[in-house]
């Protein structure tokens, strides 16, 4: 984008007080730089938007500003005042307050019991008083508009009802400031309609927030002013009214209107007649509706989407890690049984799915026990397992995927992120599956392990294997012969080579760029 950042905006309440400011706030966690030098104010009452793709920064700020981490360097101020002691959580919980995308709300405690969790009003200092403690419930309950029973479990409440619980748990402890994370994530058309008109009213009776949400629409409807990060800086702030959509993607992006070409190869498009490898027809189930789609031999298809958008659990369905309520799966012609990871296995799926940590890895195992679990029974006879079989395998995978180990025994605990994902590669890859699923393959890595994890792409497509590759990483979608976007549960559009980081990021964020 062609153009001068904007300095802090100066349109309709420019003169206000800033609620929450941050200036000069860097932060590292090893050698990742999360934030560096970003900046923010807050001013009172209004709606004012953070965004940016995902490792912008913002988590890590939101962190800053509510006393979770402290910054390597730069001062946090509430109200003109800087930020209390890290340990003082009370004074911390007088200042801000963040709903989080996942509810903090105590499912088996009543509505009046999550709301004065830690500070239940007692008879004499000793015994808690359930008839005060009912009745200041209501009272706050009616003060902000929040029509819900106060005595019945909070785990009855819809989803919208319990995030306007914690914004009342949080104005009752005297902030005025909160910041809402993603807060439209698991709430359809409707209740989202109502959560802006509880927002808006909040706002005129004093109250400012923080809106984080990946819908650029959101945006729109609900906030004034809107800060961008990209790389872990500060790249602007406006009036959401002086920045249309089009500049807003430009913004996030950094305006790279560059084609989908990668960087490390030329792609080769499939021949028109080469067999279909996967066909998926009107996949649906709780988190996506009628989806449809086929991927030849030698191809490579992106899927991509914002969380929530179904992505994720298309791909895991194809790889038997999640089970469709109905529609059909076929590899190489034959359908598989739904959620069965053996059926999809055995009809020639490699799945690296979207969490190491708690799905691709045993920590405790060692290289070579993790990467031959899904061959264990090739590597000997009668069900005893052959180490010295084990082994070369094992360095077999250590040497094609690079992985900088001691050696096949080492525990795969003991190895870095990266290295740790080429495992959980190499076992997808160890049953020669003519179908590669790789959901958010290159997550938590540094740059070399991304290059290394891609280029398993490239070689897939060579020796002729189809490959869904599932992100919301531009660069892992740029290896991508097709890319598919979802939204809402469904298919939203489909692009092939050539496409600008603007153009799939506006898709992906449900934002139309043709018009302001």
């Amino acid at each position: 984008m062609n153009r001068t950042p904007l300095t802090e905006p100066r349109a309709e309440g420019a003169d206000r007080r800033a609620v929450a400011e941050a200036h000069g706030i860097c932060k590292r966690y090893g050698p990742t730089v999360a934030l560096d030098d970003v900046r923010i104010a807050v001013r009172a009452g209004e709606s004012h938007a953070l965004v940016g793709r995902n490792g912008a920064g913002k988590s890590t700020l939101v962190a800053i500003l509510t006393g979770l981490q402290r910054p390597d360097r730069g001062v946090v101020l509430f109200d003109g005042e800087p930020a209390p002691g890290l340990a003082d959580r009370e004074a911390w919980q007088r200042r801000v307050a963040c709903v989080y995308q996942q509810s903090t709300i105590i499912p088996d405690l009543t509505v009046a019991e999550n709301l004065h969790v830690n500070r239940q009003p007692t008879v004499r200092g000793q015994v808690i008083s359930w008839r005060r403690m009912r009745r200041a419930a209501r009272e706050l309950l009616d003060a902000w508009g929040v029509e819900v029973d106060e005595n019945v479990p909070a785990g009855r409440l819809t989803v919208e009802d319990a995030k306007m619980v914690e914004i009342a748990r949080s104005i009752s402890r005297g902030t005025r400031f909160i910041i809402l994370d993603e807060p439209t994530a698991q709430l359809d058309s409707r209740a989202i309609d109502r959560l802006f008109t509880h927002v808006r009213r909040l706002q005129r009776a004093g109250i400012t927030f923080l809106y984080i949400s990946h819908h650029l629409e959101e945006i729109y409807a609900v906030c004034q002013v809107v800060t961008v990060f990209r790389d872990a800086r500060w790249i602007t702030t406006a009036p959401v009214g002086e920045l249309g959509r089009t500049e807003l993607i430009e913004a996030m992006t950094g305006g790279r209107g560059v084609g989908a070409a990668p960087d490390h190869g030329v792609i080769r498009s499939p021949s028109a007649d080469a067999p279909v490898a996967v066909r998926v027809h009107r996949l649906s189930g709780p988190h996506f509706t009628e989806v449809s789609f086929a991927i030849r031999s030698g191809e490579t298809v992106g899927l991509t989407g914002l969380a929530g958008s179904g992505s994720h659990q298309v791909a895991e369905a194809l790889a038997g890690l999640y089970r469709p309520d109905s529609g059909r799966i076929e590899v190489l012609g034959r359908p598989t049984r739904p959620g069965s990871v053996p059926s999809a296995l055995a009809a020639g799926v490699g799945c690296v799915p979207r969490d190491r940590h708690h799905e691709g890895l045993v920590p405790e195992l060692s290289v070579a026990e993790n990467a031959s679990m899904t061959i264990m029974g090739r590597l000997g006879r009668l069900g005893v397992i052959s180490r010295s079989s084990r082994d070369a395998f094992a360095r077999r995978t250590i040497t094609g995927l690079d992985i900088r180990t001691d050696g096949p025994a080492q525990p795969v605990k003991d190895l870095s992120g990266g290295n740790q994902q080429k495992v959980v590669m190499g076992r997808a890859l160890a049953t020669d599956p003519r179908v590669l699923v790789l959901i958010n393959p290159t997550a938590g890595v540094d740059v070399q392990s991304k290059r290394a994890l891609l280029s398993v792409v490239d070689r897939a497509r060579a020796a002729g294997r189809a490959a869904l590759v599932v992100s919301d990483e531009l660069a892992d979608l740029r290896t991508c012969d097709r890319v598919l976007v979802m939204f809402n549960g469904s298919l939203a559009a489909e692009y092939t080579v050539g496409w600008t980081d603007e153009e799939l990021v506006a898709s992906i964020e449900g934002v139309g760029t043709g018009h302001e």
